[in-house]
């Protein structure tokens, strides 16, 4: 790519290699090995129509790792797959000052997303130098946003474990729309990645924001992303925590009523909403209301978990055999 023209998604397609040794998919393995569980190169968006403590065990079974919304403890992880705690700044802070770091895996570490908008700023820099300092390798960090490859060196320097790439291009952000911050993804990545291999202590990529398809996650892939964060994707699965509606009425997405009408081709409705919303301001009891960089939108579920994911890991394991890969790296 040229130093000066930046690229997206879809000004990219994937080339596949000149000859491929794979015979057969089941020759690839699309999981990253964990303790003693596997899980894919997936992680839900810290969203509150997403993901929650009554369905979270189902993105588990899937193998698809967890970045809880504010205010929901992790469960104990028995070490399949990562769970994130997400806290503000402030929390994090107190974290720091207070020294109380209680482990949320039985790897005995403790898992934790500093949920801001802006992971730019010098202060986020210094907690996690100062985080490092007072706990070491007990707690993993997951920093960001960012939209500029050098914020990833400087994160990874302080000791990020985990950043989240992208500003501004998921479906329930405004931000690139009305304040004109943002890097094109493919290119933002891309140059992460390069960073990243020249970097002593490089921080995994996790590529968030803007993912609208299948091809969109294995593009982020062989750019150079360890993770791909989706909010969108997971929020049209039936069982996703959004508000779901059958015509007037509310519906448990869990719930058995639910999976039938979706079965037998009903329509259902779910709500879809940024984490900036003023809706999402008042829960979290914010006194003062800031101007939203988020919408709100009700949308058709489209699928299932299961399938969406089995349809997923199908599609991997075909790319991969294309690129002559057969395990992720």
């Amino acid at each position: 790519m040229s130093e000066y023209i930046k690229k997206d998604y879809n000004d990219l397609i994937i080339v596949p290699s000149s000859f491929s040794t794979i015979r057969s998919r089941k020759e690839i393995n699309p999981y990253y090995k964990m303790g003693k569980g596997f899980h894919l190169p997936l992680i839900t968006a810290p969203m509150d129509t997403v993901v929650d403590d009554v369905n979270d065990s189902l993105f588990i079974l899937n193998k698809i790792n967890i970045c809880y919304p504010r205010g929901i403890k992790p469960k104990w992880n028995d070490g399949s797959c990562m769970q994130f705690e997400s806290i503000s700044l402030g929390e994090f802070e107190n974290l720091i000052i207070e020294k109380n770091l209680i482990s949320n895996s039985s790897d005995g570490k403790y898992y934790v997303c500093i949920d801001i908008a802006n992971g730019h700023m010098n202060y986020l820099h210094d907690l996690i130098k100062s985080a490092k300092i007072t706990f070491g390798s007990s707690i993993v960090i997951m920093a960001g946003n960012i939209a500029n490859p050098e914020t990833y060196k400087i994160l990874s320097d302080c000791g990020a474990d985990f950043v989240r790439v992208g500003i501004g291009n998921g479906n329930g952000c405004l931000t690139t729309e009305q304040t004109g911050i943002g890097y094109p993804s493919a290119s933002l990545i891309k140059e992460c990645y390069e960073l990243s291999c020249v970097l002593k202590t490089p921080a995994k990529i996790i590529a968030d924001g803007g993912i609208n398809t299948y091809s969109d996650i294995l593009k982020a892939l062989a750019l150079g992303a360890d993770y791909v964060m989706m909010g969108s994707l997971f929020n049209r699965a039936l069982e996703s925590c959004g508000d779901t509606y059958f015509g007037p009425f509310k519906l448990n997405p869990q719930g058995r009523f639910a999976s039938w009408l979706f079965d037998n081709g009903y329509t259902l409705k779910k709500k879809f909403r940024g984490m900036s919303t003023k809706e999402v301001q008042k829960k979290w009891g914010k006194d003062e209301l800031t101007t939203s960089e988020g919408v709100t939108r009700i949308r058709k579920v489209d699928y299932k978990l299961h399938k969406w994911t089995e349809n997923f890991t199908d599609y991997l394991r075909s790319n991969m055999s294309y690129c002559n890969s057969t395990n992720l790296k």
